[in-house]
């Protein structure tokens, strides 16, 4: 049982959007290829859904800036603007994207007090959004993921996906994401591939 984890390809992290990761908008039609392959069984998207008070916005925190590392519920964290509210056309999907053909979306990101990066769990690895237990009972064991950003959720996506769904083979496709930084994407795929994930392209992933 062969899946793909589509992660946050949202208007919000496509160029134009609150928190554009430069290319986003380049990753659909890899995506779009990947979905139309017939490679996989299962097709699941993440979609980061904040409410309008999140507490990883900089907004929440007076007189902190953007991309500032601040606080949120006594821990670090980046100040990022505001983003995939809830509700707006930020975090709609990508309008190109094949959202017809997704068979799960998992949101997350919807506690104001804790960050979600992963579509598994959330970042003080408390609170988990069910998609592992998903992936489970339908009888996953192949799982690719890609999506936005290399650097931030796709990353803490794949390494979550090894931690919770043990068993399942997990790979990273690479020319199917984009990151914020290219220090940021190497080093996210350096600790990826440190895990046991395997760094595929489209055409690696679709050719099995």
């Amino acid at each position: 049982m062969k899946a793909l984890l589509l992660v946050d390809i949202q208007n919000g992290f496509c160029p134009g959007g609150n928190l554009a990761v430069p290319g986003g908008d380049e990753v659909v039609p890899v995506a779009n290829r990947l979905i139309d392959s017939g490679t996989y069984d299962l097709i699941v998207a993440s979609q980061d859904w904040h409410p309008a008070d999140h507490g990883s916005f900089a907004s929440s925190h007076p007189g902190k800036a953007h991309f500032e590392i601040g606080t949120l519920s006594g821990k670090p964290q980046m100040m990022w603007p505001d983003h995939c509210v809830q509700g707006t056309p930020d975090a709609e999907f990508h309008p190109h994207l094949r959202t017809a053909d997704i068979h799960f979306i998992q949101q997350k990101g919807q506690d104001s007090a804790v960050d979600s990066y992963s579509a598994f769990r959330d970042n003080d690895q408390d609170a988990t959004t069910g998609l592992a237990d998903y992936l489970a009972q339908q009888g996953v064991t192949d799982l690719d993921v890609c999506g936005l950003a290399t650097d931030y959720c796709v990353k803490f996506s794949a390494l979550d996906a090894v931690e919770m769904l043990p068993g399942v083979r997990v790979r990273f496709i690479e020319d199917a994401s984009r990151g914020i930084t290219p220090d940021g994407v190497a080093a996210a795929i350096e600790e990826m591939r440190s895990r046991g994930i395997a760094i595929v392209t489209s055409d690696q992933a679709i050719a099995g």
